[in-house]
């Protein structure tokens, strides 16, 4: 699979549901919800090097009200003509992390100039709020997502903050993921609103998804 994942596209409506999801086993519970056991998942941790680039505040000092607050801050930040070029896009490039993915992926630093963006995006938050330890960073959604089930911080409740993963085609595969973003509420409607990066035309957004196209919600560690 390509290091870099798809646009965003929209589908109808429809309902999530338990089952398998990249060889994960899911196990349905009273409250309706799924979650992943991943503890035999290898790890693919932030190294030293790329938390020491973070700012000295910790993971159990930043509520999700403070990520989602800095996350939709940045709506309207916007790429260039070559579907790149944004402070994600140079953040990401400047990290050990960039170097760590290349030598995982392939591909070159200078690749991340123009790619797809949304898992910088996330990744930049956590950064910025120097919670790469609980947040990761990757530019790889499906990556991403693994490193969460990796520290059994992964399942299929909507909650405000987490970081949630797509799967256009309803699949629920962990390694046909497409795109990611941030959970901002549970509609309770079968929808969720999200804030994400490279939606739309290239900007960072505020999105109404409908959960059958959820594969999966990564949890950071937040601050009660």
């Amino acid at each position: 699979m390509s290091m870099f994942l798809h646009r965003l596209l929209d589908a109808p409506k429809n309902h999530l549901k338990a089952g398998v999801v990249g060889g994960l086993i899911l196990a349905q519970v009273a409250t309706g919800a799924t979650m992943a056991y991943a503890s035999d998942l290898p790890r693919d941790p932030i190294t030293a090097a790329a938390a020491a680039e973070a700012p000295a505040t910790t993971a159990r000092q930043v509520s999700a009200n403070e990520v989602l607050r800095l996350a939709e801050s940045q709506v309207g930040v916007s790429e260039n003509a070559y579907g790149g070029g944004t402070k994600f896009h140079q953040w990401y490039m400047s990290t050990e992390r960039a170097h760590e993915t290349v030598a995982r992926d392939g591909g070159s630093i200078a690749g991340f100039a123009n790619a797809p963006w949304c898992d910088m995006f996330v990744s930049w938050v956590g950064h910025q709020l120097g919670i790469e330890d609980t947040m990761g960073a990757d530019a790889y959604t499906v990556a991403h997502a693994k490193w969460f089930a990796s520290q059994n911080r992964w399942g299929a409740v909507p909650k405000p903050g987490a970081v949630v993963f797509f799967d256009w085609s309803g699949a629920k595969s962990v390694d046909g993921i497409d795109h990611v973003g941030f959970v901002v509420q549970d509609n309770g409607d079968g929808t969720i609103k999200t804030v994400e990066g490279n939606t739309g035309n290239g900007k960072v957004e505020v999105r109404e998804r409908p959960t059958y196209q959820v594969t999966g919600y990564g949890y950071p560690a937040y601050a009660a």
